[in-house]
């Protein structure tokens, strides 16, 4: 054998030995790799069918109208309370004003029903004063009726003394025992008597009369009383409602104010406009869609974990998130929530399996993830995106 065929074989030796050795170290690799993989596993839970969720405020008028100007465009950023657009003011304002015109011609009306019940509560002081007058008159009536009776009665007794002296006279003077001038003055007492008598009886006819006559003024005087109170009473039951049609009048003006504030749409919430569906002229009815706000300062994650994964997953546990728009950025979270139940049972038309075909589907769980803070520091996350959460269980 020439020295040639020795160093070939000894470098054929040499490159199978290099070889296995290559192997070797590859296999062993690879075990090595197998089994941190195997236990990498064990703590990490990892899904690729995630995305990012997140508040979408869709911005819808209130009132109907024409728009007349638009202060935003499409993925500006917007601050809460920002003027998004305006519509058409003039018939709103119009509607104040005939809403204000209507409450003030109300109160005006109202002003003149109190205006007459002041005067109407005048017109009963003086009716009750009067009615007092009246009765006071009817107690002075009812004493000169008495003094009158007891006048009658008194002249009454004179009438009768009187009566027995002229008597007693006529005997005296029939038997001479008086003179004549005595019988004359005995007679004259009486027949005076009788005249005073009969006067006194005149005037308690008239006393009475005038007493009965009174009574009729009475009625009267209570009777105008009694009416003054009832218009008054009508006339406080007017001002009640008038007053509460003065509150609906009040309640048409607020609603034509707020309808008139309406026609001006302010950002909910800062964050950025998406989904812009209209321009400056377009008329839009209340409620329709124009655009939506979408804050970056509340995104969050739904994952969506096979059922076989999530017996180790927990509240509080956390996540390690790699984003498939940037894949050398990655964010940290935290796992909130766990959906109760398949994101299949909360579909449109749930799965329906009692029929004879069925196919055992493994179900998907939806788990939201909040990211900590401060991990998204240039809000490079946007709703929609698909995104690789990893769960560390351990």
């Amino acid at each position: 054998m020439t020295d040639n065929s020795v160093d070939e074989v000894n470098n054929n030796h040499r490159k199978r030995r290099i070889a296995l050795a290559v192997v070797g170290l590859v296999l062993v690799a690879g075990l090595i790799a197998g089994f941190l993989l195997i236990q990498y596993r064990k703590t990490h839970i990892t899904t690729d069918d995630a995305f990012v969720r997140g508040s979408i405020y869709q911005i819808s008028p209130r009132v109907s109208g024409t728009v007349l100007k638009i202060y935003v465009r499409d993925n500006q950023g917007v601050k809460s309370g920002d003027l998004l657009l305006e519509l058409e003011p003039d018939i709103f304002r119009e509607k104040v004003r005939e809403a204000a015109a209507a409450l003030q011609a109300e109160e005006l009306k109202l002003l003149e029903l109190q205006s007459t019940v002041q005067a109407r509560k005048k017109k009963i002081s003086a009716a009750r004063a009067n009615l007092n007058r009246v009765l006071s008159a009817r107690g002075e009536l009812k004493a000169a009726l008495k003094a009158r009776e007891a006048e009658i009665g008194a002249k009454s007794a004179l009438l009768k003394k009187a009566g027995i002296d002229l008597k007693r006279a006529e005997r005296l003077i029939d038997k001479g025992v008086i003179p004549r001038d005595r019988y004359e003055t005995a007679e004259t007492v009486y027949e005076t008597a009788l005249a005073a008598l009969k006067v006194s009886k005149a005037l308690a006819r008239q006393a009475g009369i005038a007493l009965q006559a009174h009574a009729s003024v009475i009625s009267q005087a209570d009777a105008a009383l009694k009416a003054e109170e009832a218009l008054l009473n009508r006339l406080k039951a007017a001002v009640k409602t008038q007053k509460k049609v003065i509150e609906r009048r009040r309640a048409k003006l607020e609603v034509a104010r707020l309808s008139l504030s309406y026609t001006r749409v302010y950002a909910p919430v800062s964050g950025y406009i998406t989904m812009k569906s209209v321009e400056k002229g377009n008329t839009v009815r209340s409620g329709q869609p124009l655009m939506a706000v979408v804050p970056l300062d509340g995104l969050y994650i739904v994952a969506n974990y096979k059922e076989t994964q999530i017996e180790r997953i927990r509240p509080g546990q956390v996540v390690r998130i790699k984003i498939d728009s940037y894949p050398g950025k990655n964010l940290s979270g935290k796992v909130d929530s766990i959906m109760a139940g398949t994101g299949s049972s909360f579909s449109l038309f749930p799965p329906e399996n009692a029929t004879g075909n069925y196919v055992k589907v493994v179900q998907r769980i939806p788990i939201k993830i909040l990211l900590t803070k401060g991990s998204d520091r240039g809000n490079i996350l946007r709703v929609g995106m698909s995104v690789v959460p990893t769960v560390v269980v351990q």
